[in-house]
């Protein structure tokens, strides 16, 4: 007859439990490690990834949200989600602006920083901004219009003027080799007039300096 003292039940299922786990530690498991060595059947070797951007330096790198103007629709449409970075070449000092998708890291912006790119705020967001710029990331030069958004008022804000201050300074260095050129040539005419002092004056005709 079957034992009905609950302090007896308790006895009994703890030593089956007992017997049970002494039972699954003898039996060989699957993670038992048995001494044996398996060669790889596919042996993989380190491939070195180039991204482009070994030759430039970070300037900045935030997290955004970019969208790119359809002209056709008359709509903004969503590039990706990643990294913004400014990079500048080691050589030659150019600055250009490169954003990836962050899962992808598929190219959704590629293009140089130049000294008309000019940065506006998007009405209805402090955290967006727009501008115009001659794009690259699909392989062929376009025109386009892109917004970005950021996480917060502080990396806008931060962009935008990363953005004005290489533009600024690279308008600057741009006047200073127009007015370097028209120096230049205002002093090979001065010299051209001093040789011919003697022969039948000659009206030259100058062509106004560049503006741009």
């Amino acid at each position: 007859m079957a034992s009905t003292d609950p302090a007896g039940k308790v006895e009994e299922k703890a030593k089956e439990e007992e017997e049970e786990a002494s039972a699954a530690a003898a039996a060989p498991g699957e993670d038992e490690d048995t001494g044996a060595e398996v060669a790889p059947i596919v042996k993989l070797e380190e491939v070195a990834v180039t991204t482009g951007e070994e030759e430039e330096d970070v300037l900045l790198d935030l997290k955004a949200k970019l969208y790119r103007f359809d002209k056709e629709g008359s709509q903004w449409k969503e590039r990706g989600a990643g990294n913004v970075k400014l990079l500048k070449h080691k050589e030659n000092g150019k600055v250009r602006l490169v954003m990836r998708q962050a899962k992808t890291l598929k190219i959704c912006a590629n293009h140089l920083v130049v000294s008309t790119t000019k940065m506006q705020e998007h009405a209805g967001s402090d955290k967006s901004c727009v501008w115009h710029a001659t794009d690259f990331a699909d392989g062929e030069l376009k025109e386009e219009m892109f917004a970005i958004r950021f996480g917060s008022v502080e990396n806008c804000k931060k962009f935008m003027e990363t953005v004005e201050e290489i533009a600024e300074s690279l308008g600057k260095n741009v006047e200073s080799e127009d007015a370097s050129a028209t120096a230049g040539l205002l002093e090979n005419l001065t010299v051209s007039g001093s040789n011919t002092a003697e022969a039948e004056p000659k009206v030259e005709t100058a062509a106004p300096p560049p503006t741009s």
